[in-house]
């Protein structure tokens, strides 16, 4: 990664009106934030976790949930694309996390000034731990993500769930033809928002759509290495990748200093 200034929390700490941007909105965006030549670096860094991931998914624990297939590998789990969109490695996995379980350079990001500083700025504190960091996989042919928040996913697992904001790293190009990601505007402000009821195994993670407004939807065709601050009250979701090249990207939550992660529950702290 680029070396930071010495001063990098002041250089990358969100201005006032970038504050009150995400406060009002649920998220901000900083374009081209990463360099060509560190998304060569983070290219190498994913391939790398993807390999060692695939390797060890034989030995881990297999189930599915609405048809769609998940691995528990130890402290991770890997979700799987369906066997007919799944050939080269990538394309293979759709979610793995935490990510930084698989490449030294991945666990290395989450120090990051450019992505920590302004997580300081939103949560208004010195300290800051990690809570999970996962990379989303989407080749070509790949399926959407429906509306849902993260919040619900969270809330059983610790209680401080209206401070765990996210940060997504942008590893392609994002376009709507390459299914990019979209947030709701303003709904992180109605709180944690009821899921459908419709007796599926993972229906009561996705948002009731009746509770929000999908005229509101922002769709960010961002370049490689930008940067997405968003809520994890915020409504979001993708569409399917109907392009020929791949759209992936690192999403890191952090939270307050001195607590533990989701999954690992290990203290994981950030140290710039």
């Amino acid at each position: 990664m680029k070396e930071a200034p010495q001063n990098s929390d002041t250089t990358f700490a969100l201005s006032p009106a970038e504050l009150k941007h995400y406060q009002q909105n649920g998220y901000l965006v900083r374009q081209n934030t990463f360099s060509s030549a560190e998304l060569t670096r983070l290219h190498a860094a994913l391939e790398r976790a993807c390999a060692v991931a695939l390797q060890q998914a034989p030995t881990g624990q297999e189930y599915f949930l609405d048809g769609k297939r998940f691995v528990d590998l130890g402290r991770c789990t890997l979700q799987f694309e369906a066997a007919s969109e799944a050939s080269e490695v990538q394309k293979s996995f759709r979610v793995i996390e935490p990510i930084i379980e698989f490449d030294e350079v991945l666990d290395q990001l989450a120090d990051d000034p450019r992505m920590t500083a302004p997580m300081r700025s939103i949560l208004n504190t010195a300290s800051l731990s990690l809570w999970t960091a996962k990379l989303n996989l989407k080749g070509p042919g790949g399926a959407g993500f429906g509306w849902h928040q993260d919040s619900p996913y969270w809330i059983h697992d610790c209680d401080h769930v209206d401070l765990l904001p996210n940060v997504m790293l942008t590893l392609d190009d994002q376009s709507r033809q390459n299914g990019c990601f979209e947030i709701i505007r303003a709904s992180h402000l109605a709180g944690m928002l009821p899921g459908t009821d419709n007796g599926t195994d993972l229906g009561g993670f996705y948002t009731d759509p009746t509770t929000f407004d999908v005229d509101n939807s922002v769709p960010f065709e961002v370049p490689a290495g930008s940067l997405i601050f968003f809520n994890p009250h915020c409504v979001h979701g993708s569409g399917v990748n109907s392009s020929a090249e791949n759209r992936r990207a690192l999403i890191y939550t952090y939270q307050p200093g001195h607590r533990n992660t989701l999954k690992t529950g290990t203290l994981r702290p950030v140290i710039t």
